[in-house]
């Protein structure tokens, strides 16, 4: 299809539908095309996989997954009914973590399903915060995904703080394009007991928590063993996100602007701002 050589993301928000209750959803058949699957019996068992790995999250399939009957015409004229499903922005994300690797259109779904559904279960009305609460948002998630993503390096066999300074390195170094922690911080101007995460603004943030969910499950789903692997892994990871980012058009994570204030910064002003509406009461 040329149509996935623009690499731009609002292909996927081309073929969103929004039905009566101002629910979005997409079509499996319409998905089938834009991640170059020509068979149909192909792609349904990519959706099969992606609804075991619903059930085994604890979520309920029919919530993601509606089984739709629609009718196509044949070339006699005549009119045939087809199976079709109508999936959640969730579903997508299950499907394209369980299609082909190797696919291109495969990796910009998986980034961009991922960051979004990342969005929605950060908060329902992500899009309407400001740049401040978003990179509120991410920033709490990425201390909660780290924890994850240090005890899935552990039982990779990263154990030392030095060995754990190691693996994240690697991980930056896929995503920052050879940039090392002390080079990132380098290039924002950050002293080197100033935390990196804290400095980047809300589309940086979401790179690096894709990096870090993304490393965190194929560490285990892989059953990675060994420091080694591990860094290789991390930065395969890195590496990958970076090349998304790329075929979608947008600014490697290097080169986004620096914000003004910290997280931490924000938080401090969040905090003052609710204590007085709450003196107010």
């Amino acid at each position: 299809m040329n149509e996935i050589k623009t690499h731009d993301e609002s292909l996927f928000e081309s073929i969103k539908h929004i039905n009566e209750y101002d629910q979005e959803y997409w079509t499996a058949r319409e998905l089938q095309n834009v991640l170059e699957y020509k068979e149909w019996r192909n792609f349904t068992k990519i959706i099969n996989k992606a609804i075991d790995a619903c059930k085994t999250s604890g979520n309920a399939v029919s919530e993601h997954f509606v089984e739709v009957n629609k009718t196509s015409p044949t070339p006699n004229g005549g009119k045939r009914s087809i199976k079709d499903f109508q999936l959640s922005r969730y579903a997508c994300y299950l499907i394209a973590q369980n299609g082909d690797p190797h696919k291109e259109p495969i990796a910009l779904a998986q980034t961009y399903f991922a960051v979004k559904t990342r969005q929605q279960e950060l908060i329902e009305n992500y899009d309407s915060l400001s740049e401040d609460q978003k990179r509120l948002s991410i920033r709490h998630e990425m201390k909660e995904h780290n924890k994850q993503l240090v005890a899935a390096a552990k039982d990779a066999g990263v154990e030392t703080p030095f060995e754990y300074a190691t693996f994240q390195n690697a991980g930056y170094m896929g995503l920052y394009g050879g940039l090392k922690a002390a080079d990132i911080k380098k290039r924002k101007g950050l002293k080197k007991s100033q935390n990196i995460l804290d400095h980047m603004g809300s589309t940086e943030l979401a790179a690096n928590l894709f990096r870090a969910t993304q490393t965190e499950e194929k560490l285990r789903r892989e059953h990675i063993k060994g420091k080694e692997k591990a860094n290789a892994t991390h930065h395969e990871v890195g590496t990958r996100v970076r090349q998304t980012i790329a075929d979608l058009g947008g600014t490697m994570p290097e080169d986004l602007p620096t914000p003004g204030k910290s997280v931490k910064q924000i938080e401090r002003e969040e905090k003052k701002r609710l204590k007085k509406l709450k003196d107010k009461e």
